[in-house]
């Protein structure tokens, strides 16, 4: 077995922490404008675009991109820290957290000049909105099975097929997608998918929105119909886009929002059991606490992989994994706990709301980012084990 498994102990250093009371500071002053609710089950259009122009105002949106895209070449773990607290915070980050954390350095190592020189201010700016289409009905997370198509016409490509829970892309105006441009080959199934920029404002897209049963609608079907793309707005090399796609994954993965979706769960259960001195609570919260301090040290480390310039594919998708599990159980766990005190200790009806809310948001994790079995394919293959 060739193990290539690497987790560096990496510590934030100090300039982190005085950002990250910059970024606390802020927060609480958009919630002291209005500008949004961190109680609320989800925000508003406006209310998204409001809060990107205002991050976007402190240079934190592309922060780690290079000077001349307009970035501010700050490190990938200052970075780590403005997305924690955002997270943490419930902030409404939708409108720039795609395009900043994948899209736009995707741009930045694959597209044509043309392509950076237009994009890359929209993002920094706030303006511009990305979804991510690789996944297809029927297929999944199998990318190799993808089957929506790109074909070669005068001047560029047209699209046809369709993508599947395609998060906020009823809001997106660009979507970096996955499509064939020719079969696989016998000896390597990854031959034939190409990466395109999508400008979702195009004729011939359908976008249909997916309810979940939170009542939220974040995911969404996209239908191609004899889109037109030209031939700048191909992305890398064509045939050759499953590295750079893999690539993509490892910041998509890695980051602190794999174990912090149902993290405001953690926090409506530490308000309502306030002040209670039982040991069998205390003992419980540990544990859960311990674990999330584990996930948060392997994701840290991988954040410093990427300030290196290493591709961590293996290591993003085992964070993802531990992160999807954790998320997914800490609304189950959370109600064990807080069975074992007398129901006149703590506010039940707040409670009951929040934990409700983060109970039927849980089951989406499993799809967003790659489904638990091919992660753990992609594990088992980064360790030799297939």
């Amino acid at each position: 077995m060739n193990v290539a498994l690497r987790f560096d102990p990496v510590r934030l250093p100090d300039h982190c922490q005085d950002l990250r009371q910059e970024v606390r500071d802020f927060l609480r002053e958009q919630v002291v404008q209005g500008v949004y609710d961190p109680t609320a089950r989800s925000h508003g259009y406006e209310d998204i675009c409001r809060f990107a122009k205002a991050v976007s105002e402190r240079g934190w949106i592309g922060m780690a991109w290079p000077r001349e895209y307009g970035g501010q070449e700050r490190s990938f773990l200052e970075r780590y820290v403005v997305s924690e607290e955002m997270l943490v915070a419930r902030a409404p980050t939708r409108r720039y957290f795609v395009a900043d954390r994948q899209s736009g350095p995707t741009l930045i190592r694959y597209a044509s000049e043309p392509i950076k020189q237009r994009v890359l201010p929209q993002i920094i700016a706030g303006e511009a909105m990305f979804c991510i289409g690789m996944s297809e009905p029927n297929s999944g997370s199998d990318l190799f099975a993808a089957q929506a198509k790109a074909t070669k016409v005068d001047g560029g490509w047209r699209l046809n097929g369709a993508k599947i829970w395609t998060t906020g892309a009823q809001h997106a105006d660009y979507m970096i997608g996955l499509f064939r441009t020719s079969q696989p080959t016998s000896e390597n199934r990854r031959h034939g998918l190409t990466s395109f920029l999508v400008d979702m404002h195009a004729d011939g897209i359908k976008v249909s929105p997916i309810e979940m049963i939170n009542g939220v609608m974040e995911f969404n079907e996209v239908l191609f119909d004899d889109v037109f793309l030209p031939d700048e707005n191909v992305i890398g090399e064509i045939d050759g886009a499953w590295k750079q796609a893999t690539s993509e994954l490892a910041y998509e993965r890695s980051g602190p929002e794999r174990f912090l979706e149902t993290f405001g769960a953690m926090r409506a259960f530490l308000t309502a059991v306030e002040g209670t001195d039982d040991t069998r609570l205390q003992e419980g919260l540990g544990r859960l606490i311990a674990q999330l301090h584990t996930m948060r040290r392997m994701s840290v480390s991988v954040a410093g992989m990427l300030e290196a310039g290493r591709e961590p594919v293996t290591e993003a998708s085992i964070v993802k994994d531990l992160g999807t599990v954790w998320d997914q159980a800490l609304p189950k766990e959370l109600r064990t706990l807080i069975s074992l005190m007398e129901y006149d200790q703590y506010d039940v009806q707040a409670y009951r709301e929040r934990m409700d809310f983060y109970t039927r948001m849980a089951p989406k994790l499993t799809i967003q980012g790659g489904t638990t079995e091919i992660l753990r394919g992609i594990v088992a293959r980064g360790l030799g084990l297939r």
